[in-house]
C-alpha cells in the first residue's frame, strides 16, 4: 500500500453488517487506511445479501467491502472472542479504531474493550439513540417523507429506493471515527461514539428546513415529480426521450428560456398572474403554467435538437435512462481511457466488472486504485501473523480447532 495515500498507516477494525457500517470503513479503506473485517466463519448477515450472481456471490457484499481484509472467525468460542478483541486493541500510535452497528456487548463492549487498551475509539451505529433497531426503511416512514414523495392526496405511501440515511449515516460515521482520532492525536483520549440512524434522519430533515415548516405549521402537499420551491419536472422529447430540467437559479432560468425562446411567453405569464418569475419561489407558484409552456416546446422538439440548444447555453438538465444505459456508457468510457470514478477490476468469485473508486481527489496525495473485496477469511492468517505476531504453528492449531478456517468463496 503506497505511503502517499492520505489515510495510509491507519488500521481501523470493523465489525458490521449491511450498508452504513461498511460504507464508514470502505471510505476510509479507499483513503489507504487497513480496514480489518471481523467475520463469523461461514459469513455475516449480509454476506448472501441481493444482488446476487446465479452462483450467489453477493455483488451487494462485494461492493460494500472492497480494499478491506477479512479475518474469519469463530467468535460463538471463547478463543475466537480473544483473537477478535485482541485484533481491536492490537497496539500502535494509528491502530486502536473500531466501529461496528452490532450491539456494544459481549465481546463488542466498549466497557471491556477499553480496559485493554483506554485510548481505543469506538464508534457504534445505532438505530436510534436508546440503541433500539431500526433501518432506513423503518427510519424514513417515521420522519414522514412517504407521505411527501408521489402524486395526489390520500393515504397512499411512496418508498424511496434509495437507503439516504445509510448512506448519509456510513458517511458520518468515517466523520465522527477521523474526528475522534485527531482529538486522541492531541489529548490521548479515547472514546466511544455512538451515531443513531434516526438522529442522522432527523438532522438531515432539520437541515433542510423540513422540522421548521412543520412546527410553524405547514404540512407540504405532494408535488409529484416537481422541484419543491423552484421550477423543475420531467418532460419528454418529440422521440420520446424524457429529460429533467431545473431551473433554481436566475441563471439556470434565464438559459432555460433562452434554449426554449420562451422568454416573450414566460413575460407575459407573470404579468397575468402577479408573479415576478425570475424569483424561485414565484417561478414554483407558476409552475403548472410553466410546465404547459415548455412541454409544447418539448413535444415539437427531437432529443438531438434539445440537447445541443441545452449544452450550447449550458442548461441544467438530465436524460432519464436506466442503470443498464448507464453503466453501458461508463464502461465505453472507461474502456476509451476517459476518466471515471469507475475501472474494471477482477472480484474473486464474480469476474471482472465496473468498481467505483474514491470520489475524493486530493490534491498532494496519490489517487487509490480501486481494489476488489476480500474473499471472507482471506486475510485470517496475514493479519493474525502481523498484527497479533502469532506463529506458524499456533495458526495452525487454531485452525485445527476450527476457531479460524480456510478463506470461503
Amino acid at each position: 500500500m503506497s505511503n502517499s495515500r492520505i489515510l495510509a498507516g491507519m488500521r481501523v477494525v470493523e465489525a458490521s453488517a449491511f450498508v452504513a457500517a461498511p460504507l464508514g470503513g470502505m471510505s476510509l479503506a479507499q483513503m489507504g487506511a487497513d480496514v480489518i473485517r471481523i467475520d463469523p466463519l461461514q459469513g455475516g448477515l449480509d454476506h448472501r445479501r441481493w444482488p446476487v450472481t446465479p452462483d450467489d456471490t453477493s455483488l451487494f457484499w462485494c461492493g460494500l467491502n472492497k480494499s478491506k481484509r477479512s479475518v474469519a472467525l469463530d467468535t460463538a468460542s471463547a478463543e475466537g472472542r480473544e483473537l477478535a478483541a485482541a485484533i481491536i486493541c492490537a497496539p500502535g500510535p494509528d491502530a486502536g479504531l473500531f466501529v461496528t452497528n452490532f450491539p456494544p456487548r459481549g465481546w463488542l463492549a466498549y466497557e471491556d474493550l477499553s480496559r485493554r487498551r483506554p485510548d481505543l475509539i469506538q464508534l457504534t451505529i445505532q438505530g436510534d439513540r436508546q440503541g433500539g433497531s431500526a433501518v432506513d426503511y423503518t427510519v424514513n416512514c417515521a420522519i414522514g417523507l412517504p407521505y411527501l414523495t408521489g402524486h395526489g392526496a390520500g393515504d397512499d405511501v411512496v418508498n424511496h429506493v434509495l437507503p439516504a440515511w445509510d448512506l448519509v449515516t456510513g458517511q458520518m460515521a468515517a466523520t465522527g471515527l477521523l474526528a475522534a482520532e485527531r482529538q486522541r492525536t492531541r489529548t490521548g483520549l479515547g472514546q466511544h461514539v455512538k451515531l443513531a440512524l434516526e438522529d442522522v434522519a432527523l438532522a438531515c430533515a432539520g437541515h433542510l428546513g423540513l422540522v421548521a415548516e412543520a412546527q410553524l405549521g405547514a404540512e407540504r402537499p405532494r408535488h409529484g415529480n416537481y422541484l419543491f420551491g423552484a421550477f423543475g419536472r420531467d418532460f419528454v422529447c418529440a422521440d420520446g426521450v424524457r429529460i429533467m430540467l431545473v431551473a433554481l437559479t436566475s441563471k439556470q432560468w434565464r438559459t432555460m428560456c433562452q434554449a426554449m425562446q420562451m422568454e416573450e411567453a414566460v413575460a407575459q405569464l407573470g404579468a397575468r398572474l402577479g408573479l415576478d418569475l425570475d424569483r424561485e419561489g414565484d417561478r414554483f407558484r407558476a409552475r403548472e403554467d410553466i410546465a404547459g409552456i415548455v412541454a409544447r416546446w418539448c413535444a415539437a422538439t427531437p432529443f438531438a435538437q434539445a440537447r445541443a440548444a441545452f449544452d450550447r447555453l449550458g442548461v441544467c438538465w438530465g436524460r432519464y435512462q436506466t442503470v443498464r444505459q448507464r453503466v453501458a456508457a461508463e464502461s465505453d468510457k472507461v474502456r476509451a481511457g476517459a476518466a471515471s470514478v469507475f475501472s474494471e477490476v477482477d472480484q474473486p468469485g464474480v469476474g471482472r466488472y465496473l468498481m467505483p473508486g474514491q470520489p475524493l481527489r486530493f490534491g498532494a496525495a496519490e489517487e487509490a486504485q480501486t481494489c476488489a473485496a476480500p474473499r471472507l477469511g482471506q486475510h485470517t492468517q496475514e493479519v493474525l501473523a502481523e498484527v497479533l505476531g502469532l506463529t506458524a504453528g499456533e495458526i495452525g492449531r487454531l485452525h485445527d480447532k476450527g476457531v479460524i478456517a480456510a478463506p470461503v468463496n
